[in-house]
């Protein structure tokens, strides 16, 4: 029986429930999940034992009821949120109830990515700066139109011509935005991220995941693979630079960087204040040969994460593609998942939604339907075998209407 007392999640990313269990559990703390849908995570608590994590259901945008909850809980001890669009609204909870967290004024720079580029801007450590789209024709073409504060790549555009900056802000008149729009040049490259850990102004750097983009102007995530290669050299380097971002930033905890590699060097997409999304946290696991969730679990209750500094045995290369249908509809199931066990790699199949469920959007991460995971030696291995196993899988969709459910938040990582 776990004595600690019990750590909340407000909200989580769909994947690394298990992970976060089994880490609290070793550190003998109870895990509770605050949830305004619980069919989000519905692949998760279909391999949990209904004792290993309590489920309050509550409407989790209204902060005062969430605050209540949490007050009720006689055993709390940390406060959890791996999440962008709960990351406001956690620290500022975990501030007023006395726990451990990050700085709320520190996540709500982190959340505006206008804010973000400014400040890398103005210490050297990115060549421009956001600006506001009334002034997005004075830019170098291409640029990039996005919401300050999105995720899964919503509300993003890539404009490449004067009439693509006009289209691009027409649509941006009808499409919901979380934060402000802004523009910003289009840095041209790989786009890779960088996961990392930081404790009182030390950062370690796990590892960097390689990510793959559809053709322009779409750019939608489409596969990803861990760790990429890099010579001794190189990992110096990067690591010396993500530590002076996340420094400038005032980050701690884990961070998912997202940076395209240019000819001048990295430059930051979008620091996310948390572990990846989709797959990352699973393929960190696996290729790091460790649960490195316990450092959440470790972080909520204040102490220093072990993953720090502990030594690391590289497992095997990770790689994961993400399954869409090619056109929008109500989602009806999946031709070729009964072949998977006939490729290498063993693959693994990770739903992220349900037959029944309507399918909206497929220009983004919320038309992703699943995700294909697979191992190899190498990560390049890994992401072939990968491609090969989801390439035997069409998601299936029916044209026709029905009401929408809150989307899983499998990634929230705009490119």
């Amino acid at each position: 029986m776990t004595t600690g007392g019990t750590i909340v999640l407000l909200e989580a990313l769909t994947f690394g429930l298990g992970r976060l269990v089994d880490a609290a559990t070793e550190a003998g703390y109870r895990l509770c999940l605050l949830t305004g849908d619980r069919a989000i995570y519905a692949h998760e608590l279909s391999r949990l034992a209904p004792e290993k994590l309590d489920v309050i259901d509550i409407d989790t945008t209204d902060i005062p009821a969430c605050e209540a909850a949490l007050r009720g809980l006689p055993d709390l001890v940390g406060l959890i949120n791996s999440t962008d669009t709960w990351a406001i609204p956690g620290a500022e909870l975990a501030a007023r109830l006395g726990l451990p967290g990050p700085d709320p004024a520190t996540v709500r720079v982190l959340r505006d990515k206008g804010e973000v580029r400014a400040r890398l801007h103005q210490h050297g450590l990115s060549r421009s700066t956001a600006v506001p789209v009334d002034v997005v024709h004075e830019l170098p073409l291409p640029v990039i139109i996005k919401d300050s504060a999105g995720t899964s790549s919503r509300a993003v555009w890539l404009a490449r011509t004067p009439d693509e900056i006009d289209t691009a802000l027409h649509e941006a008149e009808t499409t919901p935005l979380t934060g402000h729009l802004i523009a910003e040049p289009y840095f041209a490259g790989p786009l890779y991220s960088a996961e990392t850990i930081t404790w009182q102004g030390r950062t370690r750097l796990l590892g960097v995941v390689s990510r793959q983009l559809s053709p322009e102007p779409r750019r939608r995530e489409e596969a990803a693979a861990f760790p990429v290669t890099l010579s001794a050299t190189e990992h110096a380097d990067l690591a010396r630079w993500i530590a002076r971002v996340l420094d400038t930033l005032g980050h701690q905890g884990f961070a998912h960087t997202e940076f395209i590699h240019t000819t001048s060097g990295p430059e930051v997409v979008e620091v996310n204040p948390r572990i990846g999304g989709a797959l990352v946290g699973e393929a960190l696991c696996r290729a790091l040969n460790t649960n490195v969730y316990t450092a959440m679990i470790a972080a909520a209750v204040g102490r220093e994460p072990e993953l720090l500094t502990q030594p690391l045995r590289p497992g095997p290369g990770i790689a994961f593609v993400l399954c869409y249908p090619t056109r929008p509809g109500t989602l009806t199931g999946w031709t070729g998942l009964d072949r998977l066990e006939d490729f290498p790699g063993t693959p693994d199949w990770y739903p992220t939604a349900r037959p029944g469920d309507p399918i909206h959007h497929i220009d983004d991460q919320r038309g992703c339907t699943g995700i294909v995971l697979a191992e190899g030696a190498t990560a390049e291995t890994a992401l072939h075998r990968a491609l090969a196993a989801a390439g035997a899988i069409t998601p299936i969709t029916e044209p026709q209407e029905q009401t929408p459910r809150r989307e899983p938040t499998i990634d929230a990582t705009p490119a």
